[in-house]
């Protein structure tokens, strides 16, 4: 099972008039890797996705201590219009 989270590098604070505004949430679609055609809702364009996938452990490690490979895919800043479009960056992490 592939598991997807975004990445902002960008910050922000919070003020009243901003407060009230709405995220803008927009289809997405992975191209390229493991998650090929993974099609997902972000927020806010954020620039990167990170893709995990469980690894198999031959015992519990210390403290409830997992292993996760991990992917990223880049946003294509080429497209504008939904579906956003996301690359495989083969070189990260």
């Amino acid at each position: 099972m592939l598991k997807a989270t975004s990445k902002s590098t960008s910050t922000s604070t919070s003020t009243s008039t901003d407060s009230r505004s709405q995220a803008v949430r927009e289809l997405a679609v992975l191209e390229g890797g493991p998650a090929h055609g993974l099609r997902l809702h972000v927020t806010d364009r954020p620039p990167v996705v990170q893709v995990t996938r469980p690894c198999d452990v031959d015992e519990a490690g210390p403290d409830g201590l997992r292993a996760e490979a991990l992917y990223v895919y880049r946003r294509d800043l080429r497209v504008q219009d939904e579906p956003l479009r996301y690359g495989f960056d083969e070189a990260s992490p």
